[in-house]
């Protein structure tokens, strides 16, 4: 069986890992175009391109799937099906009519559909969190459902280890549909039941400390970046949910330790480690307290 995959981040580098290490034939991969990374802007290879490099695979990193002369190398490598993770492009009617197209999307369809869906999930508080293989169409996330895996949320509580897990996750199921596929008999999608998610934006880490499990779920699903902050640009790390249910003075300093600081919501306490103010480096609540003369009783905000 030939395989084409097309993917780009740490999570598509995963069941692209998967495929290789059950020995499948991958002749060809698609990535994003390098991208500049950090301060610096250094340029970046995605991790799809380093392991398809390492392991003497073909890449192309169009910019576009449109150009013709793309389609004519996806059409030259011969694929019995074509694998998509996490890409970055949507794919034309003529892709689409190479191969069998076969997604691996981060949520439970039809649910999040779009481009932050491990994020959503752990915004909304979902008890699960999963993964689908879907029958790729022209429309957005749409396609028959060949698939699902899922986990409990209690153990993949931040967006980096819900990533992680799931990208392993997807990578058995992976497996498994290409082993099965001629048996499998696709589900389609109750549209009815669907619903969208956006592109997450660095503004969307802003938090009030109106609500404590609201900042604790921002936190966790924006884990990395974003990250959570507050109107002043004062930065989170290291938050728990303390009391979601108490009804307090919102940013009333609680109590301070050595491990960090308990501050009041509108509606719950929070326990947050570290602090990092606009423009400088981040250090522990504690210090960043003392620095600003604060304690118990104070106001953090």
């Amino acid at each position: 069986m030939n395989i084409v995959f097309m993917g780009t981040p740490d999570y598509a580098k995963t069941i692209l890992e998967a495929l290789l290490n059950k020995g499948l034939n991958v002749n060809l991969v698609l990535t994003q175009p390098d991208r500049p990374v950090g301060r610096k802007k250094v340029l970046t290879p995605p991790p799809v391109k380093v392991l398809a490099k390492d392991s003497g695979i073909e890449v192309l990193q169009p910019q576009t799937l449109k150009d013709c002369q793309v389609q004519e190398q996806i059409k030259d490598a011969k694929p019995d099906i074509i694998i998509v993770a996490a890409f970055g492009q949507l794919l034309p009617k003529e892709v689409l009519n190479i191969a069998p197209c076969v997604n691996l999307h981060a949520s439970i369809l039809p649910e999040y559909r779009g481009a932050s869906p491990i994020q959503q999930g752990l915004l909304n508080g979902d008890e699960y969190l999963g993964v689908s293989a879907m029958l790729m169409e022209e429309g957005l996330d749409t396609g028959d459902i060949l698939g699902f895996r899922f986990v409990n949320r209690d153990e993949v509580a931040t967006l980096d280890l819900a990533m992680n897990r799931l990208a392993v996750e997807a990578g058995k199921l992976t497996l498994s549909i290409i082993e099965n596929f001629n048996k499998l008999n696709p589900i389609p999608q109750v549209n009815c039941m669907s619903s969208k998610c956006k592109k997450i934006r660095r503004e969307d880490g802003l938090v009030s400390l109106d609500n404590a499990l609201n900042v604790y779920r921002k936190y966790c699903a924006f884990f990395g970046w974003p990250g959570v902050f507050l109107e002043n640009g004062l930065k989170l790390f290291g938050v728990e949910l303390i009391d979601k249910d108490s009804k307090n003075i919102a940013g009333e300093i609680l109590e301070i330790s050595k491990n960090g600081v308990k501050v009041a919501c509108g509606r719950g306490v929070l326990a947050i480690k570290e602090l990092q103010p606009k423009s400088k480096s981040k250090m522990l609540a504690k210090a960043y307290l003392a620095g600003q003369r604060k304690s118990v009783g104070d106001n953090i905000l």
